[in-house]
């Protein structure tokens, strides 16, 4: 995921402010659900095969949070970018994908490889064939949102290991126009919603494509190596069900003044995990008292939760838009190769 989304929260725009879901306009008629798997299939086809530009806000419990987004696909070209309307300056753009994110205030551009930014409007994040185990797919009917016609489903977890998702998607394109994300109890955790989209748009392509020149800016590329847990010296006791690896990487040292002393940095691995819609991520590295101060988890408001365990020598941090109860099944999973 691309790396995963969750590793980036700070450059994806995601502050939030809770929005509850008003039924009262929903329309009553309902409709047999299409399979689960063709479902998710159209809605991730239509984020990335449409063309589009609007404005989406992401809104929870702790604020709020708006951008702008441009989105082509000419054939297997895919040229995307979202720009912040609220918060701290910064624009991502996308050619299939390389990615660059820019800063202004700082003139700095930070360019990696991703293959999606993981971004409302796409939901998929793998197309494991295993995901109808743990959700099944409800339609509610249908309602006009931002102008558009939907149809309403939810995609229901089967046990407490994920969250659901209650999604409008246009009825022609399947683009979702809304997505809530639901609490087990059902109870709204984060939205993420169009409040303006034209769909169908005629986009300048060389105009966007230009939105990507660095020209002007410091561009920084982190050190960032494949590896996987294995080699790393790391291993789950037990697997979480339905979660299966998605990548592992290294990424770039920290030097610390120990280190420096004993002339070794300390680098960080990030483990990737989804369940093909659910994604997080364990992020292992070496203890510092004066930095890691308290385990246990922290409430980021919405739907992300993180996680902090000390395994001997090591500081685990566990982070996802899962429930704690996930997080702490991976945390107390991981262990130390002999």
């Amino acid at each position: 995921m691309r790396q995963t989304r969750l590793f980036f929260v700070s450059l994806l725009l995601a502050l939030y402010g809770l929005v509850s879901h008003n039924s009262a306009f929903a329309q009553p008629a309902v409709s047999e659900p299409p399979s689960l798997n063709a479902w998710l299939l159209r809605v991730h086809q239509a984020a990335r095969q449409s063309v589009y530009t609007g404005t989406f806000v992401v809104s929870s419990s702790a604020g709020m949070a708006s951008a702008r987004i441009w989105h082509v696909c000419d054939g297997a070209q895919q040229l995307e970018r979202v720009e912040s309307l609220s918060g701290i300056p910064r624009a991502i753009f996308r050619h299939n994908d390389q990615v660059v994110t820019f800063f202004p205030q700082s003139r700095i551009a930070v360019a990696e490889v991703r293959e999606s930014l993981g971004l409302f409007p796409d939901l998929l994040k793998s197309s494991d064939s295993s995901i109808g185990d743990f959700y099944q797919l409800k339609a509610l009917g249908n309602e006009r949102i931002a102008g558009f016609d939907t149809e309403i489903f939810l995609l229901q977890p089967k046990d407490g290991l994920r969250f659901g998702y209650r999604v409008w998607s246009e009825k022609k394109s399947g683009l979702i126009i809304q997505l809530q994300t639901l609490d087990l109890s059902g109870k709204v955790l984060e939205q993420s919603a169009f409040s303006e989209l034209q769909l169908g748009a005629a986009v300048n392509v060389a105009k966007l494509t230009r939105s990507g020149n660095t020209d002007g800016y410091r561009v920084v590329r982190p050190d960032l190596q494949k590896t996987t847990a294995d080699a790393q010296g790391w291993a789950l006791q037990k697997p979480v069900d339905g979660f299966k690896p998605m990548g592992c990487y290294q990424r770039a040292a920290v030097v610390q003044p120990q280190a420096t002393q004993q002339g070794k940095a300390q680098p960080t691995m990030q483990w990737v995990f989804s369940d093909g819609v659910a994604t997080l991520s364990l992020f292992v590295e070496t203890f510092d008292a004066r930095r890691h101060l308290r385990e246990g988890a922290t409430d980021m408001g919405g739907a992300t939760h993180t996680l902090t365990r000390r395994i001997d020598m090591w500081w685990v941090t566990a982070v996802g838009e899962v429930p704690l109860a996930t997080l702490n099944a991976f945390a107390q999973a991981l262990e130390r190769k002999k």
